[in-house]
C-alpha cells in the first residue's frame, strides 16, 4: 500500500456512508479512515487532504472523478468550500434532511447502544421549519481579520473568510452593511435580528475607542445599539410572550425554533395539573413558561448570571416558576419532580446529571439536543439505569448545516 505523505496531497477515494460532523466516510490507499466534506455516498472523488492523524484523515472533495449522486446540487453560495458554516449546500434539501435521520440512527445504534429493531421503531425522520433553507439564521457572528476585514471563518480554522454576504443569515442582517466596512478596532461583529424586529450589531473592541467616523452607540446601519462596554437588549416573541433579553444570553438561531420546540415539549410530556418540574439548564426559561399553565410548579435551573436575571425578569408574572441560579451540578432541588426538561450545552449532560435526574424519579424526561452524539451517550446512561428512550422528534433547525435538534421522550422501563 502507498502512504500518504500529508496535509495537501490528493487522493482518488470512493466515497462511503454519511457520518456525523458533516462528512463522508473514505478510505486512503494505506487503509486509513478518511473524512471527506463536500461529497456524497457513492461518488468517486479527487479529495485533497487537510489534516493528517495517525488513524484517520481529514479532506476535502475537490473535483468529481465519476458521475454525480442523484442528490448533488450546484451550491447556491460562492464561498461553501471555504467558509466553515455550511456543510451541506451541495446537497439537495429533502436528502439533506435523510442523511440528518442516518446519522441520528447511527448515533443511537453505536453509542446508545440501541438494538437496530428498537431505533427503526422510532421512526426517525427530521421534519423542516418554516422558511426554506436560507435567510433563516437570526444571529451571526462575523471574525474580523488583521485588516480589519469581517468574514467568516474556515473549516476547523481561525482564518476568516471574507465575503460579501451569507446565504443562510436572515434578511435584515444580509441588509446591514457590516460586511461593506472596515472593523480596525475590533476582532468579531455580533448581529442579532430579533423576531420581535429588533437588530442590534454588536462590535468586540480590542480597545475602548470606537473606529473613525462612527460614534459607539449606533451600528453601522445606523440603528441604536450598545456601546462596546454595554450589551444591546432585545425583544423576543415566543411561547405566547414578549421576552426582552441581553443580546448575547441563548436564543435559538432559527426564528420558528423556539415555538416548535416548546410545543414539541408539551406534546411529548403531556403534563397534568397537579406535575412538578424541573427546568434543568433552564436560560431564560422558554420552558418553564410553556409548562407553567399546564403543571403546579416549575423549578428553573440555570448557572449563568445574566440568563438568570433575564429569567427573572421574563417570567416575573408566573408565580409558579422558581428561578435557581445553579449549575445543574449542584442544584439543590426544591422538590422531586414528576417532569423533567433537560436541555443541556453540546456537550451533553453527562452521567453524573442523568444518574440525578434518574435519581429524583420524575415519570418523564424531555431531552433536547442540539447535538446526536452527546444525546446517544446521555440516552445510553439513561438505558444503563432502566429508561428507554419512548419518542424522538428531529428538527431540521439548521438547514444547509449537518446540525439538527433532536426532543426525545425518555421514560423508566416500567414507565
Amino acid at each position: 500500500m502507498s502512504s500518504v505523505t500529508g496535509v495537501g496531497e490528493r487522493l482518488a477515494l470512493e466515497v462511503g456512508p454519511v457520518a456525523h460532523g458533516g462528512h463522508w466516510v473514505a478510505h486512503a490507499p494505506d487503509g486509513r479512515v478518511v473524512f471527506v466534506r463536500h461529497a456524497l455516498a457513492g461518488e468517486h472523488v479527487l479529495a485533497e487532504v487537510t489534516e493528517e492523524h495517525p488513524g484517520y484523515l481529514r479532506a476535502d472533495a475537490v473535483e468529481l472523478l465519476g458521475d454525480p449522486a442523484p442528490a448533488r446540487v450546484v451550491p447556491p453560495c460562492p464561498y461553501t468550500a471555504a467558509c466553515g458554516g455550511c456543510d451541506l449546500q451541495h446537497v439537495a434539501p429533502e436528502h439533506q434532511r435523510e442523511l440528518k435521520a442516518a446519522v441520528v440512527r447511527e448515533q443511537l445504534t453505536r453509542l446508545a447502544r440501541m438494538p437496530v429493531a428498537d431505533v427503526e421503531a422510532l421512526g426517525v425522520r427530521v421534519e423542516p421549519l418554516p422558511g426554506g433553507m436560507t435567510s433563516w439564521r437570526s444571529r451571526v457572528r462575523y471574525a474580523v481579520d488583521a485588516t480589519g476585514r469581517a468574514g467568516l471563518l474556515g473549516h476547523r480554522s481561525h482564518q476568516v473568510v471574507p465575503i460579501d454576504r451569507c446565504l443562510i443569515a436572515h434578511p435584515e442582517l444580509q441588509a446591514l452593511p457590516v460586511l461593506a466596512q472596515p472593523w480596525p478596532d475590533d476582532d468579531e461583529i455580533s448581529v442579532v435580528a430579533s423576531s420581535a424586529g429588533d437588530v442590534a450589531v454588536q462590535p468586540s473592541a480590542v480597545t475602548p475607542q470606537a473606529p473613525a467616523g462612527r460614534t459607539p452607540g449606533t451600528s453601522a446601519a445606523g440603528r441604536a445599539t450598545a456601546p462596546r462596554d454595554r450589551v444591546a437588549v432585545l425583544r423576543e416573541r415566543a411561547a405566547g410572550r414578549v421576552w426582552t433579553i441581553p443580546a448575547d444570553v441563548f436564543w435559538q438561531v432559527h426564528p420558528a425554533a423556539p415555538d416548535t420546540f416548546a410545543g414539541a415539549v408539551l406534546d411529548l410530556l403531556g403534563p397534568r395539573p397537579q406535575d412538578r418540574a424541573w427546568d434543568l439548564y433552564g436560560g431564560v426559561g422558554l420552558f418553564a413558561a410553556a409548562l407553567a399553565p399546564y403543571v403546579a410548579e416549575v423549578a428553573l435551573v440555570e448557572s449563568a448570571a445574566t440568563a438568570a436575571a433575564a429569567a427573572r425578569t421574563c417570567l416575573a408574572d408566573l408565580s409558579n416558576v422558581r428561578i435557581v441560579r445553579s449549575t445543574v451540578e449542584r442544584f439543590r432541588p426544591p422538590f422531586r419532580p414528576d417532569l423533567v426538561v433537560l436541555d443541556p450545552p453540546r456537550s451533553g449532560a453527562g452521567s453524573r446529571v442523568v444518574r440525578a435526574i434518574a435519581a429524583a424519579g420524575p415519570r418523564a424526561v424531555a431531552y433536547v439536543a442540539c447535538d446526536p452524539a452527546a444525546f446517544a451517550r446521555d440516552v445510553a446512561t439513561f438505558r444503563s439505569l432502566g429508561w428507554r428512550l419512548d419518542r424522538l422528534r428531529c428538527f431540521d433547525a439548521f438547514p444547509m448545516t449537518h446540525h439538527l435538534e433532536c426532543i426525545g421522550l425518555l421514560r423508566t422501563a416500567a414507565g
